[in-house]
């Protein structure tokens, strides 16, 4: 077999996609042995591609923003969609069947600080007509630091990726209230990239066959079995919170059957990126985007 370096930006139930393609031994049937890493803290998965040590990387269109923002030229592109929408959630400390995006308004809320996360965040708030700024937000550090926050008592509520809001739910420490997919609607969230001329190689072709075959199995398998699959990617996670992550993200839409990034949901990452003015100017699709290997 031929050894695949795949590489994550952040790792979580929300990228089963990627998880799944390794998980569910498509890459194997095409003659793929995956090996897979998660970067470094404060270092984009890009620079991996960049430095040859993987051949794919998830990743974000707004990775792109940023680099020709800064002038640079683009070496590597965005073939393929993971996911097509916000997949974090609202955990409250009580169960509230009556939440609403208004009780936000004053309360401590443990945020990401920075980057995607909060862009995104920013803009539900906007869709869901509360004022951000008037919630007292509590800044930790990453997912890990959050979650351990959260645990020991600081915030009345936490924005977190699944299955870590699960995982919350059955140690009875918190409640889900609502998810920031849903309240955003459809986007280019998160994305598979390579490097332009990796994508003309047989290894990119083999890789797209056993990621389309990965995306169709987790849209249609029971999420209990997919989890039961997953279940050594996530050892501090219970199998319960993961099925029931997994279960939620299949009935959110997020993991779409087709492949490829659209150019609509490609704008729509653009009108979100440009109302917190992290967006200096709107990039034609190709700059950025590619259609996946055939």
């Amino acid at each position: 077999m031929d050894q695949i370096n795949i590489q994550f930006s952040l790792f979580s139930a929300f990228y089963s996609p990627l998880i799944s393609v390794m998980s569910g031994g498509f890459l194997k049937e095409e003659g793929l042995d995956p090996n897979w890493s998660v970067s470094a803290p404060g270092v984009s998965a890009i620079a991996a591609l960049e430095d040859g040590s993987a051949h794919v990387v998830q990743s974000a269109l707004s990775q792109g923003f940023g680099a020709l923002a800064r002038g640079e030229t683009m070496t590597t592109t965005h073939f393929a969609q993971i996911n097509e929408m916000d997949g974090f959630f609202l955990t409250a400390r009580e169960p509230d069947s009556d939440f609403s995006w208004k009780k936000l308004e004053g309360a401590e809320v443990v945020l990401f600080g920075g980057g995607q996360p909060l862009v995104m965040f920013k803009y539900a708030c906007h869709k869901a007509g509360i004022d951000f700024d008037k919630i007292k937000a509590i800044n930790v550090g990453g997912a890990a630091a959050m979650d351990k926050a959260f645990r020991e008592g600081q915030g009345q509520y936490v924005q977190q990726q699944g299955p870590f809001p699960q995982q919350l739910v059955v140690d009875g420490v918190g409640h889900i209230v609502a998810q920031v997919g849903k309240q955003i609607g459809t986007c280019g969230f998160s994305s598979l990239a390579a490097r332009k001329v990796w994508l003309e190689t047989d290894m990119a072709r083999a890789f797209m066959r056993a990621y389309r075959k990965a995306r169709a199995y987790l849209n249609e398998t029971p999420a209990v079995e997919v989890a039961r699959a997953e279940k050594s990617y996530f050892p501090d996670i219970d199998e319960v919170a993961l099925a029931t992550c997994i279960e939620t993200y299949q009935k959110l839409g997020c993991w779409s059957p087709h492949v490829e990034i659209t150019e609509s949901a490609y704008e729509a990452t653009m009108d979100i990126f440009a109302y917190s003015g992290l967006l200096k100017e709107r990039y034609p699709y190709g700059r950025i985007c590619s259609l996946p290997p055939a």
